[in-house]
């Protein structure tokens, strides 16, 4: 004797949608463990930058304004030091290149 069971009937109770306040005052843990991780990746960004919070509640567009130009600042000073090391760099590299490249293209056998 196979018996095949059938599902019990579908009695849930359908959930009435949310109201706009409820949807808006509907805030999850996941929401502010979220919201703590997103303020400390942004407040260590800022910090990289000296931006002093105290100076962005009193001046918030001149604080921003300083922010932008100490990151010009900082990022010209990151090409110049990479170029620095660039040449740096090459002094012994190129020549070594140049050595291996002339070595391996005299030891090929041509057809």
């Amino acid at each position: 004797m196979n018996e095949t069971r059938t599902p019990p009937p579908d009695s849930p109770e359908k959930a009435e949608p949310k109201t706009r306040i409820q949807r808006l005052l509907s805030v999850t843990p996941g929401d502010i463990v979220r919201i703590g991780l997103i303020s400390v990746i942004v407040g260590l960004v800022l910090a990289a930058f000296r931006v002093d919070p105290r100076n962005l509640w009193v001046d918030f567009f001149g604080t921003i304004g300083a922010a932008w130009q100490e990151f010009l600042h900082v990022s010209v000073d990151l090409v110049r030091w990479s170029i620095d090391y660039l040449f740096l760099g090459a002094i012994l590299v190129v020549p070594i290149w140049i050595v291996i490249h002339i070595v391996r293209s005299l030891g090929k056998r041509s057809p």
